[in-house]
């Protein structure tokens, strides 16, 4: 019963334990068979030391010494373990209302999930025939009344005898008690954990730190806990209750469920487990060493924690689409100069390769075996006339600057008695004396400088 309290206070009821829960209830004669602390001493006498704590307000009191030996601690791991216990007696002794009152209403059970709206509708329609009389103003909302009155006139039970309808009664009213019972315990352990373990508390809450707590026996041996052990404290063992492990989840603490791990997506629940466990294990060593009264490092624990689970939750920056750049439509710079184009010359085609590459319309090219492969001649060969001398580019020569010209002519020397073989188209040999011609060259420029000068010299 205590393991389906914490399952129910974590959320986490699944079909194997509405499967017990039914086991449970098919075989109790009675509501009060099932219920055992529903009448019980020891959760009046809980419910009377409460009452006395908190007759004296939480700033009125303060812990000397060992957090342990304070009655305050001692009372509130009492009290969180009874609120498990009430609270799996809250799953059972509902099961057993829905399955007696179905004969009268059942379709009541879809309408009102609630085990305490429920029970509050039970005790007010008890066996009544007609629903539109009943008032249900205080209990249900108003659109949730017009479909259980509208529902109920139409329905498919019977009338219940005197003896079921006790028993019904005796359900509802015990749910009820044991609802109230709880809503105490969770009260007091809410108001007095602050003054216990302000930081836990303020990092995982009030109910998951006393769950803490009772599991590790204490504040201190809950903080010499390292946070990688933590994350698994209060782990639910179902085959305590005989239900089976295939459905349960790995490593699943009490910090698992509690709303600071349940508020974020499923994705990120084991990643928020490791960070809560380590925060957590920093606040209770604070706690067991009376530091920080005030709960300030444990709220800047858990600032820390939602600024990182903001971070993970946000979206992903959108990538902006570029948009292409503009065409360059201008010609392209080449590199040029006199080195590139001497480094290109000899890779330069020559006019034997341009002409073994070119075709002439009409007629065949030679073929010839050139290293076991058969290559094509092309022009080679058929075109008439000589052969067109690569040309060569003057732009690459080397210049010389013309005070230098002079020096770079080979001198002339002439053999006296000797002469020079021309060939001419018109005259075909023609015998030249070179000295003759350079004499009369030199001879009209004398001339020429004579007559210049000759009016200006007296």
């Amino acid at each position: 019963i205590s393991a389906l309290g914490e399952a129910s206070n974590s959320g986490r009821i699944d079909e194997e334990h509405e499967a017990f829960i039914g086991q449970v209830v098919s075989t109790a004669a009675s509501v009060f068979s099932i219920a055992q602390h529903a009448q019980s001493s020891e959760l009046s006498a809980l419910l009377d030391e409460i009452a006395q704590s908190q007759a004296v307000p939480a700033e009125h009191k303060k812990i000397i010494g060992r957090v342990e030996d304070d009655p305050d601690y001692r009372l509130v791991l009492r009290a969180n373990e009874m609120s498990a216990a009430v609270a799996g007696e809250i799953l059972v002794v509902h099961r057993f209302l829905l399955d007696h009152y179905k004969t009268r209403f059942p379709e009541l059970e879809t309408l009102v999930r609630s085990p305490v709206d429920y029970a509050r509708t039970v005790k007010a329609i008890g066996d009544a025939a007609d629903l539109s009389r009943v008032g249900l103003a205080g209990i249900l909302p108003n659109a949730t009344q017009m479909v259980v009155t509208v529902t109920g006139s139409t329905t498919s039970g019977r009338q219940l005898a005197a003896d079921e309808l006790q028993r019904v009664d005796e359900a509802a009213d015990c749910l009820l008690g044991l609802s109230q019972a709880k809503h105490r315990i969770v009260g007091f352990i809410e108001t007095r954990m602050p003054l216990i373990a302000p930081n836990v508390t303020a990092v995982v809450g009030a109910s998951t730190a006393a769950q803490l707590i009772v599991e590790a026996g204490g504040i201190t041996a809950l903080s010499k806990i390292p946070a990688c052990n933590i994350q698994v404290l209060g782990k639910s063992q179902h085959t305590a209750v005989g239900l089976s492990s295939l459905t349960s989840k790995r490593h699943a603490g009490a910090i698992y469920y509690s709303d600071a791990v349940r508020s974020v997506p499923e994705d990120f629940r084991d990643k928020m487990v490791r960070k809560l466990s380590a925060k957590c294990a920093l606040a209770v060593r604070i706690d067991s060493q009376h530091e920080a009264r005030d709960g300030a490092l444990g709220q800047r624990f858990r600032a820390e924690l939602d600024a990182q689970v903001e971070k993970l939750l946000e979206a992903a920056p959108v990538n902006a689409v570029k948009p292409l750049p503009v065409p360059d439509e201008g010609p392209k710079r080449r590199r040029g100069g006199r080195k590139v184009r001497k480094a290109k010359e000899p890779y330069m085609a020559t006019e034997l390769q341009k002409q073994r590459d070119r075709l002439q319309f009409g007629r065949f090219q030679e073929e010839v075996v050139v290293m076991d492969e058969m290559e094509g001649a092309g022009m080679l060969g058929q075109s008439a006339g000589r052969i067109r001398a690569t040309q060569l580019n003057n732009r690459a020569k080397a210049k010389v600057a013309k005070k230098y010209e002079k020096y770079m002519k080979a001198p002339r020397s002439v053999v006296p008695g000797t002469a020079s073989l021309a060939f001419t188209p018109v005259q075909g040999f023609e015998l030249a004396n070179p000295q003759s011609s350079d004499a009369h060259v030199n001879k009209k420029a004398k001339t020429t400088d004579s007559r210049y000068f000759a009016s200006s010299t007296p």
